[in-house]
């Protein structure tokens, strides 16, 4: 929160005008909030990004947004990179190389991420939501559905929803 603090902060004092088109985050490229965000922009525009590493995805992510933004005639300006000027072609190939350094350290991420997913299977760790049922009340529900009650029957005795038990046939 900090951080969004300070970065508030330098917007206050620059004399750029913010385009408000949602927070940037990872999953705003793809939740269509790019397209209506770049749509307003017109001639002159400028849209205040607080970090470019999270606005894109992909190298390919962020030359799209710069060729879309200054299609319409507007600007980017990146807070946590000043020194950038977006307005040239030198500012943009260093743009799209910050880009293609931020695909790779998500290709790494989502590689470590799942590492540990495996390192912990292997030790046993059981991933996901806890189960709804213990082990004596699986081996009651299967015993009470061979017997011909029905899941909602079950499911009500057990107290959960009758699709907990209908998984178990």
């Amino acid at each position: 929160m900090d951080c969004v603090r300070a970065l508030l902060r330098k917007l206050q004092n620059s004399a750029t005008e913010l385009v408000r088109g949602g927070a940037v985050a990872s999953t705003l490229t793809h939740s269509g909030a790019w397209p209506a965000a770049i749509a307003t922009l017109g001639t002159g525009d400028v849209l205040v990004l607080a970090e470019w590493d999270r606005a894109t995805r992909s190298m390919f992510d962020g030359i799209s947004i710069m060729q879309r933004v200054h299609a319409r005639g507007a600007a980017i300006k990146v807070l946590d990179k000043p020194h950038l000027d977006l307005t040239t072609k030198i500012g943009q190939g260093f743009l799209a190389f910050l880009s293609a350094l931020a695909e790779d350290e998500r290709e790494r991420i989502v590689k470590r991420a799942a590492d540990g997913r495996k390192v912990a299977r292997a030790k046993g760790v059981r991933l996901g939501r806890k189960p709804k049922l213990t082990e004596h009340q699986l081996i009651k529900a299967r015993g009470e559905l061979a017997r011909g009650r029905s899941c909602r029957a079950v499911a009500q005795d057990l107290n959960v929803h009758h699709s907990t038990i209908s998984r178990l046939r």
